[in-house]
């Protein structure tokens, strides 16, 4: 007898947008994935990358055991026997050279995974390692760094409140592809046109039309890195014409004056060579901004890793504040979520960290107990006390997604012992002694712990599980809290669900009979309305008051120059990366429906940098930086501000040792191979992407 056609609903996490899905399923077969229409966040909408859910599931290349790395090949071995040899090579090498020989590399997906969320702290705590680094500091660590300094909590991030705002100026992002990140936004093509219906304005700077930049109200060329400046002159102006407006926010800010004073040498006249943005454009953005009912400042990727993310990402907030548009319907609000981590964390006295330690190397500040992956290959490579001997990876592919991959690769060949915890051998789990895979996407019950802090709107969703793990598979939980009991630890007892089930009737929403029940019986998810004005009730700083001008952006502003313009004729080129809606970092080249097609790993290049070069339209050209090459085609596209070049992100399996069958069969090349790792914003540490200095030849 055939089994019926069940129709299942959860949220999807893959990336950011947390869309709700409908999945059909008979048996264990998928029958199909669609957008969920009566989910109140994502309204319907869904992405390609969704629909990879299944192949994930049925991947035969995904690891469902632990194996080992031996002479003759990958080995599988019990979960019993892989527990004991990861205990004993860790502790062997801290035994050997001390505590912080140990290092751990915590990918992208941790975020999107409570069970990683949840019990990999309690593992990293027993490690008791100084030598802790993560996706973070190679994406958003400056945004977590404005918000620690600003408002008191590292996770305190405003959020552009898109459905009601009537202007949205964009920098650095493109949201109609990414769906938001820093913002969760799933289906932002209505969004943002829903903006225009209603007499709004969406406005975009980029050194490439992008998807979003070919649907917003303008766009403007502006130069790689030279966002600051521009920002610089947007405060600069506010001032010099009055415009002004702090609303509400006056009483309870502090910096106003001194702010004016650091930004008086910043005319929109001064910057507008060095930004490729004239003065007269600058200036109208910045009278437009301020006449707006409700107005949003936000910058994303392409501003957080570049030389000064730091500066840009704090810039980005005394836009917003300084012209009223701080908690403020339209502008950039805080979420407030029924899961509130932020609050839970503050109540344990837990706002985040700075510069309590520092790096081996380069003497860098640690971050939330995090130190810049740009330091990682270093800290193996250089010899000395602190050494990393040995080292932990989970759910992160650093090879292909970290600065300089080819010196990390490298040096994770020299360790002396790693294990990761990871689903494929990929570019660097390769060089692990010990893969730990952990059950995952439809196998797994899931709840957002992250991303709805960060979502337009305040909503909540409990998915359960779509199958059964397998009798030999292991949850990421699982795993991680029976290695810290093989290391002495006391974990929790409880599951994540039963967590939840715990945290809930405490959480904002508990007045409103929300709880794990209640969640359940509402299978699309709860909607619990638009973002709420909430300043200064939810401030953490130690006064109370939003710091507009704290002394390590300060310090850091007291050193920026405007730079000499480069000559036409240098010969140099400046490279940026390129977010695509079928890619999702590097680990989903394996899905056949995600790289079927043409081929995506391409240099774009502008028709005038093309013909002074030589090049024809496909033809292959080799890209050189101070680290390395690659070769690839090129794409002449009127899409790229001239002087610039874009290769996307997450490419490169052409590294022997994998066991990716279909990325391997759509290799690309890895930016990365050209990306610098001694280049890093030295404000936060956050490695630098956009801007590098290259040069491309015909072959």
């Amino acid at each position: 007898m055939m089994p019926e056609t069940i129709t299942h609903y959860r949220a999807c996490n893959l990336c950011e947008a947390i869309c709700g899905l409908k999945i059909e399923v008979r048996g264990k077969e998928i029958l199909s994935i669609k957008g969920d229409p009566d989910d109140p966040l994502s309204r319907g909408h869904i992405c390609p990358k969704a629909v990879a859910l299944k192949d994930i599931y049925e991947d035969p290349d995904r690891l469902r055991k632990p194996v080992r790395r031996t002479a003759g090949g990958w080995q599988e071995i019990s979960w019993e026997e892989a527990y004991a040899e990861v205990v004993a090579g860790l502790t062997g090498v801290q035994e050997k050279y001390g505590k912080d020989a140990v290092g751990v590399y915590l990918g992208n997906p941790t975020v999107h995974n409570w069970g990683s969320m949840l019990y990999g702290p309690e593992f990293l705590r027993l490690l008791q390692t100084k030598k802790r680094f993560s996706a973070t500091s190679a994406d958003q660590l400056p945004h977590h760094l404005a918000a620690y300094f600003m408002y008191g909590h590292y996770m305190a991030i405003p959020i552009p409140d898109v459905d009601r705002t009537h202007y949205m100026l964009i920098l650095g992002a493109n949201p109609l592809v990414s769906n938001g990140s820093l913002m969760t936004a799933p289906g932002m093509d209505k969004r943002l046109k829903a903006i225009q219906r209603r007499g709004g304005q969406v406005v975009v700077l980029d050194p490439r039309l992008t998807e979003t930049a070919k649907m917003a109200d303008r766009h403007h060329f502006i130069r790689p890195g030279k966002d600051v400046y521009f920002l610089l002159a947007f405060v600069h102006t506010l001032f010099e014409e009055n415009l002004l407006d702090l609303k509400q926010l006056e009483s309870y800010t502090s910096g106003v004056e001194q702010v004016a004073a650091l930004v008086r040498s910043y005319a929109p006249e001064r910057v507008a060579t060095v930004t490729g943005v004239s003065a007269a454009a600058i200036r109208q953005l910045v009278r437009e901004f301020a006449a707006a009912p409700s107005a949003v400042c936000y910058g994303r990727m392409g501003l957080s890793t570049q030389e000064f993310g730091g500066l840009c990402q704090w810039l980005i907030q005394v836009v917003n504040i300084l012209t009223g548009n701080l908690d403020r319907p339209g502008g950039a609000m805080f979420a407030l979520p029924a899961f509130d981590l932020v609050a839970q964390q503050v109540s344990k006295g837990k706002r985040g960290s700075f510069g309590r330690w520092k790096s081996r190397i380069r003497g860098i500040p640690e971050f939330g107990g995090e130190l810049p992956v740009a330091e990682l290959a270093e800290e193996m490579l250089s010899p000395g006390e602190g050494q990393i001997k040995a080292l932990v990876t989970s759910a992160g592919n650093p090879v292909l997604s970290t600065p300089n991959g080819r010196l990390l690769d490298k040096a994770l060949s020299d360790l002396d012992f790693m294990v990761s915890i990871d689903i494929y051998i990929n570019e660097t789990t390769r060089h692990a002694n010990i893969i730990l895979p952990p059950a995952t996407g439809l196998e797994t019950d899931h709840y957002d712990m992250i991303f709805h802090i960060f979502a337009v709107r305040n909503t909540a969703r409990y998915s359960p599980a779509l199958f059964e793990r397998g009798e030999d598979q292991r949850y990421d939980w699982e795993i991680f809290r029976e290695l810290a009991l093989q290391m002495g630890g006391k974990p929790s007892a409880f599951s994540p669900k039963q967590m939840l089930a715990y945290a809930l009737p405490f959480g904002p929403y508990a007045s409103e009979g929300i709880t794990l029940d209640y969640l359940q019986q509402h299978p699309h998810g709860l909607d619990l309305g638009p973002l709420q004005v909430c300043l200064p009730e939810r401030l953490f700083t130690p006064d109370r008051k939003i710091n507009l001008i704290p002394e390590v952006f300060t310090a850091a502003l007291a050193k920026l120059e405007i730079p000499a313009e480069e000559p036409e004729d240098s010969g140099t080129l400046l490279l940026i990366g390129r977010r695509q809606l079928r890619s999702n970092n590097s680990w989903m080249h394996n899905s056949y429906r995600l790289v079927k097609g043409g081929d995506r790993c391409t240099v774009l290049i502008n028709p005038s940098d093309a013909e002074v070069r030589g090049i024809s339209q496909g033809q292959e050209v080799e890209v050189s930086s101070a680290v390395g090459k690659v070769v690839l085609a090129a794409v002449l596209s009127e899409e790229m501000m001239p002087g610039v070049v874009s290769i996307p992100h997450g490419w490169g399996h052409a590294r022997s040792g994998i066991s990716l069958s279909v990325a391997a069969e759509h290799p690309g090349v890895s930016v990365n191979d050209l990306t610098d790792n001694q280049k890093i914003d030295e404000l936060s540490g956050n490695a630098v992407f956009s801007g590098i200095p290259i040069e491309v030849v015909r072959i």
